[in-house]
């Protein structure tokens, strides 16, 4: 009797958390293009969304090509892992949490420049994000594990 060992991904029911990460990915993705492109071709009528947030444009518009560009290849990053995630590949959790942590490390850089509400709200949500993420119930959603078969 011969046993042949195949590596397939354990295909689990996606819960609202897993959901909700992966909705959050692609809203990011889609708020980071906004910005990149208002930031990259000024002077449309996608400017007036600088409205809900005209301190930011002040700090980004002197620099605004450069700090587009950042921008769009942000977009592509969360929704390449956006991607990644829904089908619960590896590389897709990874990158998730590398983006987690960035904007966990920019928030507490933020606190530490004296920006205590947004940077300490900021700080929060995304380190109970990244704790989820990196929890052993999520990272088994994305593990390979080895099946026996006859």
């Amino acid at each position: 009797m011969s046993t042949r060992v195949m590596a397939t991904t354990v295909r689990q029911k996606l819960t609202q958390g897993i959901t909700a990460v992966g909705i959050f990915l692609f809203f990011g993705a889609t708020m980071a293009a906004l910005a990149g492109t208002t930031l990259v071709f000024p002077g449309t009528i996608l400017d007036k969304v600088w409205a809900l947030n005209p301190t930011a444009y002040r700090q980004l518009a002197p620099v605004g090509r450069i700090a587009g560009m950042l921008f769009l290849l942000l977009s592509v990053s969360m929704a390449v892992a956006g991607t990644g995630w829904f089908r619960r590949r590896y590389w897709g959790w990874g990158l998730a949490v590398l983006i987690l942590a960035m904007q966990v490390l920019g928030d507490l850089v933020n606190v530490l420049r004296g920006d205590f509400v947004r940077g300490g709200i900021g700080f929060a949500i995304g380190g109970a994000l990244l704790l989820y993420v990196l929890s052993v119930k999520v990272k088994l959603v994305f593990a390979s594990r080895p099946v026996l078969n006859d």
